[in-house]
This record gives C-alpha cells, structure tokens and sequence, in this order.
C-alpha cells in the first residue's frame, strides 16, 4: 500500500515489514514508558514531528546537532529553549539499531512517535507511510522562516502551510494539537497586560482564565519560561475541549483564539467543539498530510546511525 506525499513522491505503510518486522513493538515499548513518567512528552513528540516537517519537509532535520558545516534548527528562535523530546527519539533510535541495524530513519521514528503519542493520550490513529529518508544537513535560518509563530496573523500562519501543499483546514485541524502540552508565559503576555499596545489585557479573553494566568504569569521578564497549559480543560487528553475553549474565550494563544474570530475559520472551530468524531477523522487525515511533506525516498538523503548527526563518509 502506497501513500503519496504533495510531490508524488512515495512512502509505503509496508516499507520495514520484511526489514525490521518488530518496528512499531520496539517504538511502543520504548515511548509508552516515557510519556507515562511525563505527561507534557506526548505534545512534546507531536511538535517534534511538526516543526520537521514544516521546515524543508519531514526529512529529521530538526534532529541534527550544530556542527563546523551545520548551522541547525535546534538554536533557531522557535526552537531553542523549546523543542524536546530527542532523548526519546534517541532512545527509540538505540533500540532500534540493535534489533535492525543501518535500517530505520530518524524522520520515520519521528512519525512514528507523533501518532503512538497522540494515540497513548487518547487521540485517534492514522497509518503512517515510511521510507522517509534523513537529510545530510539542516538550516537555521529556514526554521526562523518556515515555523509559525503564535504571534503572527492567521493570514501569515496559513500560508505557511501552504506552502506546503497544506491547506486553511489543515491549520484549524493541526492547531487542535493544542488540546495537549504547555507553552511558556512569552508566548502569550501581551494578552495578558499590553494587548497589541492598549496597557490592557486581551478584551476577549475570559476573565477567569486571565487572573489565573496573570497569577501564573506576572507581568517581568523573570515568568517569561513558566509554563501554562495549551488547553486548561484537559492538558494531558487528546480532546476536541481546544475548539470548546475557543468558543469560551479561553484559547491562549492568540493565534488559538484568532481561528474564532475569523470568519473563514470560525464554521470549522464550531463545528469540531461539538463534534469530537468529525476532529479525530480530520486530524488522521491532515497529519497523515503533514507527515508526507518533502520527504526524501529512494537514494536521496540516508539512513543516520545516529539521529543527532549525519553519517561520516
């Protein structure tokens, strides 16, 4: 069975049946156990695979150590301080060399990783294409220009996603990972003292949620990397709560909050915060969309022995 990425080029659900049969047992039992000690991983993963894939597409880039040659994605502005979850992929990765070696990319083990993690905390599944080859280098200054930002408008985010072959839908669908995982205070501040400039919150925002977060968040550089959940309903359950918190008022951040205020978006946020079936069949289908982005097949690119590096020659 063939699954075909944006450029026609093709992965195969198959593709490790014969090579590495105990592929997905090996991933399983080695990210349950870490997502079951931490929470806050399974979004951890999701935005792992995320932040690849937008970024020259799902090739493991996001992976690479900086080097003498490789100025990579890890210290970029959206990552650094940010991104986590290597040590996991790593982990996998060491299991996996030892059962088959010089076999399995890193950018399929990050696949990979994003459904069991959306699956282990309650989410729905999607068959995953492999054959994913990794890239020889990554780009700093790619990941500055390619990652959404949640400061930016609707308008920008969106057509980063197209560039991807993406689409409006995808962004709301995607932007429902948020039903998991934190973000940090710097995020979403000015929502919280100096909405766009006004000395004033955010208007819109519920005037519970923003106590708290302005308890949780004082307004000094010093609360910038404290933590608040993405989704202050149901952190850890991989729900459609984000939409209904939408609807409430209570989205985060503001490029969350925004998808209810637009009219080209805000039929679909009403339509998944009341229809939870509808989310899950639509996220499968537009990770199953992201996760195909770019990808490396056939010669090009290789299978790293170690995912934080390129292969010596």
């Amino acid at each position: 069975m063939k699954s075909y990425g944006p450029g026609g080029r093709t992965l195969d659900f198959n593709f490790y049946d014969t090579t590495c049969p105990n592929l997905l047992m090996i991933v399983r039992s080695t990210l349950w156990p870490a997502i079951n000690k931490d929470p806050r991983m399974a979004a951890s993963l999701l935005r792992l695979h995320f932040h690849d894939c937008i970024v020259n597409g799902c090739d493991g880039s996001v992976l690479l150590d900086d080097t003498e040659e490789i100025k990579g994605e890890k210290k970029a502005g959206p990552n650094m301080n940010s991104v986590r979850g290597f040590e996991v992929i790593d982990a996998i990765k060491t299991n996996l060399e030892a059962s088959c070696p010089s076999t399995v990319s890193c950018a399929d083990i990050l696949a990979l990783a994003a459904r069991e993690a959306v699956l282990q905390a309650g989410g729905p599944s999607w068959a995953v294409g492999l054959g994913r080859r990794d890239s020889l280098t990554a780009s700093m200054d790619a990941a500055n220009q390619q990652i959404p930002s949640p400061f930016e408008s609707l308008q920008n985010i969106t057509a980063k996603f197209t560039s991807k072959g993406l689409n409006l839908r995808d962004v709301v669908v995607l932007s429902g990972s948020h039903t998991i995982g934190f973000a940090q205070c710097f995020t979403f501040k000015g929502r919280l003292f100096n909405f766009k400039g006004s000395g004033k919150p955010d208007p819109a925002m519920d005037s519970l949620l923003l106590s708290g977060l302005q308890s949780r968040c004082p307004n000094k550089n010093s609360s910038n990397a404290n933590l608040a959940p993405l989704d202050v309903v149901s952190f850890s359950r991989f729900d459609n709560a984000y939409y209904s918190n939408l609807v409430r008022n209570s989205g985060l951040l503001q490029s969350d909050q925004v998808l209810y205020a637009d009219p080209t978006t805000v039929d679909l946020v009403n339509y998944y915060s009341t229809n939870q079936f509808a989310f899950f069949n639509d996220f499968a289908v537009s990770m199953a969309k992201l996760s195909s982005v770019g990808v490396l097949t056939g010669q090009n690119g290789q299978v790293r022995l170690k995912c934080g590096s390129v292969n010596p020659h």
